[in-house]
């Protein structure tokens, strides 16, 4: 058994929620991430932004990066794990949720690393092809809908 701890990323900067969507995107690209998570003063997790959040509603709505705030565009949706958790678990609520990536949080909902699908691939190898499809599907059901 594989606990997520073993394979988690511990290092993991988060925004506030009052943080402009510039310094936000200019965290990823420093960091070269496309997920941030927003927490509050104490690092309990509130959301995610994406590079993909900023481009759909800021970008696309003309917003601007300098004024908005990272909140107004995040996801506050919280798909996480915790760290004792299988990585089994792990895996089958991103391909549950179809979500890249997911945050291991501690009893007390603060953020304590987090688990991309590359992070699976490394360590767990065949099963990430599963989660990946399952992540992936979202696209799939959408071009066979056009």
């Amino acid at each position: 058994m594989t606990q997520c701890l073993e394979i988690m990323k511990r290092d993991i900067e988060c925004l506030a929620p009052h943080a402009s969507v510039q310094s936000a995107a200019a965290t990823m690209r420093d960091r070269n991430v496309g997920f941030l998570p927003v927490c509050d003063d104490s690092d309990e997790v509130l959301g995610t932004v994406t590079d993909r959040d900023i481009a759909i509603r800021v970008v696309a709505e003309q917003l601007s990066p300098q004024t908005t705030a990272v909140e107004e565009v995040m996801s506050p949706e919280v798909i996480a794990c915790q760290p004792e958790d299988d990585i089994e678990q792990a895996q089958e609520l991103m391909a549950q949720y179809r979500k890249s990536r997911i945050m291991c949080i501690d009893s007390d909902g603060r953020l304590v690393g987090v688990i991309s699908l590359s992070d699976i691939a490394d360590r767990v190898g065949n099963s990430a092809a599963r989660t990946l499809r399952a992540v992936s599907s979202r696209e799939v059901h959408r071009e066979a809908r056009s």
